[in-house]
């Protein structure tokens, strides 16, 4: 199982960081998506800068074996991030698609849920 956990959060982490990356520093080129419209740029760097932070926050932490309580955390933060996002991109399309964000979102906050799930369980022993 921690393999597992290993490979679902490097996998969660790189994409938390790619995410929030695109959103800092590429926002012209998000902007042209017609969801991102419901928020202003500030909100949607602040939702970048927080996808960088959980994604550090998923990986040292466990490396490095101290403040084991941050990685659940930092998933549940994700999983709840994900939530959201997912609430405005629905507002927008429910299709099944890979242009769809929502598809992205929905399968971002399922695996940040098994992580927090299964790393709770791990800094409870």
């Amino acid at each position: 199982m921690n393999i597992l956990l290993w490979v679902f959060q490097i996998g969660l982490a790189l994409f938390a960081f790619a995410g929030g990356s695109y959103k800092i520093f590429q926002f012209a080129e998000l902007a042209k998506m017609p969801q991102i419209a419901a928020l202003p740029q500030a909100a949607w760097t602040a939702f970048g800068i927080f996808e960088i932070a959980c994604a550090v926050l998923l990986v040292v932490p466990v490396a490095i074996r101290r403040m084991l309580a941050l990685t659940p955390l930092a998933a549940a933060a994700l999983a709840i991030e994900s939530a959201v996002l997912a609430v405005i991109f629905a507002r927008y399309s429910l299709a099944l698609a890979a242009t769809n964000p929502l598809v992205w979102v929905v399968g971002m906050g399922v695996v940040a849920i098994f992580i927090a799930y299964g790393r709770r369980i791990d800094s409870l022993r």
